[in-house]
Protein backbone atom coordinates (compact mmCIF):
# COMPACT_ATOMS: atom_id res chain seq x y z
CA UNK A 1 0.00 0.00 0.00
CA UNK A 2 1.36 3.41 -0.90
CA UNK A 3 1.70 6.21 1.61
CA UNK A 4 -1.75 7.82 2.11
CA UNK A 5 -2.37 11.60 2.13
CA UNK A 6 -1.26 13.32 5.32
CA UNK A 7 -3.84 15.31 7.31
CA UNK A 8 -2.96 17.68 10.15
CA UNK A 9 -5.83 17.53 12.66
CA UNK A 10 -4.98 20.93 14.13
CA UNK A 11 -5.71 24.57 13.40
CA UNK A 12 -2.36 25.59 14.91
CA UNK A 13 -0.38 27.72 12.44
CA UNK A 14 2.77 26.82 14.36
CA UNK A 15 2.32 23.08 13.73
CA UNK A 16 1.51 23.69 10.08
CA UNK A 17 4.69 25.73 9.67
CA UNK A 18 6.78 22.99 11.28
CA UNK A 19 5.35 20.43 8.83
CA UNK A 20 6.12 22.75 5.92
CA UNK A 21 9.71 22.95 7.13
CA UNK A 22 9.87 19.16 6.70
CA UNK A 23 8.85 19.65 3.05
CA UNK A 24 5.73 17.56 3.58
CA UNK A 25 2.56 17.77 1.54
CA UNK A 26 -0.48 17.85 3.81
CA UNK A 27 -3.94 19.27 4.32
CA UNK A 28 -5.30 20.91 7.47
CA UNK A 29 -8.55 19.54 8.90
CA UNK A 30 -8.98 20.90 12.44
CA UNK A 31 -10.31 18.41 14.96
CA UNK A 32 -13.47 19.14 16.91
CA UNK A 33 -12.55 16.75 19.73
CA UNK A 34 -12.89 18.16 23.23
CA UNK A 35 -9.62 18.18 25.17
CA UNK A 36 -9.64 16.13 28.37
CA UNK A 37 -8.16 17.54 31.59
CA UNK A 38 -7.92 14.66 34.05
CA UNK A 39 -5.80 15.17 37.15
CA UNK A 40 -5.54 11.40 37.61
CA UNK A 41 -3.45 11.08 34.45
CA UNK A 42 0.20 12.02 34.08
CA UNK A 43 1.05 14.80 31.60
CA UNK A 44 2.45 12.15 29.24
CA UNK A 45 -0.75 10.10 29.36
CA UNK A 46 -2.96 13.16 29.06
CA UNK A 47 -1.16 14.53 25.99
CA UNK A 48 -1.26 11.16 24.28
CA UNK A 49 -4.93 10.69 25.10
CA UNK A 50 -5.85 14.09 23.68
CA UNK A 51 -3.67 13.58 20.60
CA UNK A 52 -5.46 10.28 20.00
CA UNK A 53 -8.90 11.86 20.46
CA UNK A 54 -8.05 14.66 18.02
CA UNK A 55 -6.68 12.28 15.40
CA UNK A 56 -9.57 9.85 15.69
CA UNK A 57 -12.21 12.57 15.35
CA UNK A 58 -10.76 13.52 11.96
CA UNK A 59 -9.83 9.97 10.90
CA UNK A 60 -13.47 8.87 11.26
CA UNK A 61 -14.33 11.43 8.57
CA UNK A 62 -11.32 10.64 6.34
CA UNK A 63 -10.42 6.99 7.09
CA UNK A 64 -8.13 6.57 4.07
CA UNK A 65 -5.77 9.38 5.13
CA UNK A 66 -2.90 9.34 7.58
CA UNK A 67 -4.06 11.71 10.30
CA UNK A 68 -1.70 13.54 12.63
CA UNK A 69 -3.09 14.69 15.98
CA UNK A 70 -1.04 16.52 18.60
CA UNK A 71 -1.50 18.02 22.04
CA UNK A 72 0.98 20.12 24.02
CA UNK A 73 0.97 20.78 27.76
CA UNK A 74 3.20 22.74 30.11
CA UNK A 75 3.62 21.40 33.61
CA UNK A 76 5.61 22.17 36.75
CA UNK A 77 5.79 19.56 39.52
CA UNK A 78 2.74 17.77 38.05
CA UNK A 79 0.68 20.97 37.98
CA UNK A 80 -0.62 21.38 34.45
CA UNK A 81 -0.64 24.76 32.74
CA UNK A 82 -3.07 24.74 29.82
CA UNK A 83 -4.27 27.68 27.76
CA UNK A 84 -5.15 30.67 29.94
CA UNK A 85 -8.69 31.94 29.84
CA UNK A 86 -7.73 35.58 30.37
CA UNK A 87 -4.74 37.93 30.52
CA UNK A 88 -4.92 37.88 34.32
CA UNK A 89 -4.69 34.08 34.26
CA UNK A 90 -1.77 34.32 31.84
CA UNK A 91 0.02 36.67 34.23
CA UNK A 92 -0.55 34.24 37.09
CA UNK A 93 0.82 31.33 35.06
CA UNK A 94 4.00 33.18 34.14
CA UNK A 95 4.42 34.35 37.72
CA UNK A 96 4.41 30.70 38.84
CA UNK A 97 6.78 29.59 36.08
CA UNK A 98 9.30 32.44 36.37
CA UNK A 99 12.70 31.44 37.71
CA UNK A 100 11.85 27.72 37.48
CA UNK A 101 12.52 24.79 35.18
CA UNK A 102 9.31 23.29 33.83
CA UNK A 103 8.50 20.62 31.27
CA UNK A 104 6.75 20.88 27.93
CA UNK A 105 5.22 17.62 26.74
CA UNK A 106 3.74 17.05 23.30
CA UNK A 107 1.74 13.93 22.57
CA UNK A 108 1.49 12.85 18.93
CA UNK A 109 -0.83 10.34 17.29
CA UNK A 110 -0.47 9.06 13.73
CA UNK A 111 -3.59 7.16 12.67
CA UNK A 112 -4.75 5.39 9.52
CA UNK A 113 -8.23 4.23 10.43
CA UNK A 114 -8.89 2.15 7.30
CA UNK A 115 -6.06 -0.25 8.16
CA UNK A 116 -6.62 0.02 11.94
CA UNK A 117 -3.08 1.22 12.39
CA UNK A 118 -1.84 3.89 14.78
CA UNK A 119 1.26 5.07 16.59
CA UNK A 120 1.29 7.28 19.68
CA UNK A 121 4.24 8.82 21.49
CA UNK A 122 5.13 11.76 23.73
CA UNK A 123 8.28 13.88 23.96
CA UNK A 124 9.36 16.12 26.85
CA UNK A 125 11.59 19.19 26.85
CA UNK A 126 12.90 21.05 29.91
CA UNK A 127 12.50 24.83 29.75
CA UNK A 128 14.05 27.19 32.32
CA UNK A 129 12.55 30.63 32.73
CA UNK A 130 14.41 33.74 33.74
CA UNK A 131 13.40 35.35 37.05
CA UNK A 132 10.79 37.97 36.14
CA UNK A 133 9.09 40.84 37.91
CA UNK A 134 5.42 41.68 37.47
CA UNK A 135 6.46 44.51 35.15
CA UNK A 136 8.60 42.18 33.00
CA UNK A 137 5.76 39.69 32.73
CA UNK A 138 3.42 42.47 31.63
CA UNK A 139 5.96 43.66 29.05
CA UNK A 140 6.23 40.17 27.58
CA UNK A 141 2.47 39.70 27.39
CA UNK A 142 2.09 43.06 25.67
CA UNK A 143 4.10 41.67 22.75
CA UNK A 144 2.08 38.49 22.03
CA UNK A 145 -1.29 36.81 22.50
CA UNK A 146 -1.03 34.15 25.22
CA UNK A 147 -4.63 32.94 25.15
CA UNK A 148 -4.13 30.17 22.58
CA UNK A 149 -0.87 28.88 24.03
CA UNK A 150 -0.26 26.33 26.77
CA UNK A 151 1.55 27.94 29.68
CA UNK A 152 0.69 31.42 28.34
CA UNK A 153 3.86 31.73 26.26
CA UNK A 154 5.40 30.93 22.89
CA UNK A 155 9.12 30.29 22.80
CA UNK A 156 9.29 31.46 19.17
CA UNK A 157 7.68 34.81 20.03
CA UNK A 158 10.13 36.98 22.01
CA UNK A 159 11.27 33.90 23.91
CA UNK A 160 14.56 35.62 24.73
CA UNK A 161 12.64 37.82 27.18
CA UNK A 162 11.55 34.91 29.36
CA UNK A 163 13.64 31.80 28.61
CA UNK A 164 17.16 31.28 29.89
CA UNK A 165 17.73 27.68 28.76
CA UNK A 166 16.09 24.68 27.11
CA UNK A 167 17.16 21.05 27.28
CA UNK A 168 15.70 18.90 24.53
CA UNK A 169 13.74 19.52 21.37
CA UNK A 170 13.07 23.19 20.59
CA UNK A 171 10.32 22.35 18.09
CA UNK A 172 8.60 20.26 20.75
CA UNK A 173 8.13 23.48 22.75
CA UNK A 174 6.72 25.17 19.65
CA UNK A 175 4.15 22.38 19.35
CA UNK A 176 5.50 19.41 17.39
CA UNK A 177 8.66 17.31 17.98
CA UNK A 178 9.79 17.26 14.36
CA UNK A 179 12.92 15.18 15.02
CA UNK A 180 10.90 12.22 16.33
CA UNK A 181 8.05 12.82 13.88
CA UNK A 182 10.43 12.65 10.93
CA UNK A 183 11.69 9.26 12.12
CA UNK A 184 8.16 7.95 12.58
CA UNK A 185 6.99 9.08 9.15
CA UNK A 186 9.96 7.33 7.54
CA UNK A 187 8.87 4.09 9.23
CA UNK A 188 5.32 4.55 7.99
CA UNK A 189 6.55 5.19 4.45
CA UNK A 190 8.72 2.04 4.42
CA UNK A 191 6.44 -0.34 6.21
CA UNK A 192 2.94 0.90 5.47
CA UNK A 193 0.64 -2.06 4.99
CA UNK A 194 -2.68 -3.37 6.23
CA UNK A 195 -2.36 -4.79 9.72
CA UNK A 196 -3.97 -4.61 13.14
CA UNK A 197 -3.23 -1.40 15.04
CA UNK A 198 -1.25 -1.26 18.22
CA UNK A 199 -1.75 1.44 20.84
CA UNK A 200 1.64 2.61 22.12
CA UNK A 201 2.23 4.73 25.21
CA UNK A 202 5.84 5.85 25.26
CA UNK A 203 7.66 8.80 26.68
CA UNK A 204 11.07 10.26 26.14
CA UNK A 205 13.23 13.25 25.58
CA UNK A 206 14.89 14.19 22.33
CA UNK A 207 18.28 15.73 22.82
CA UNK A 208 19.05 18.91 20.93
Amino acid sequence: MKMPPLILASASPRRAELLRQLKLEFKVVPSDATEVLDGQLSPYELCQLNAHRKARAVAKKIPDSLVLGADTLVFLKRKIFGKPGSIDEAKQMLAELQGCTHQVVTGVCLMHLRSHRERIFAISTDVTFLPMTTEQIGEYLSRMNPLDKAGAYAIQEHGDLIVSEISGSYTNVVGLPVEKLKEELKLWKRKFRRESGVFFFTQGKVSS
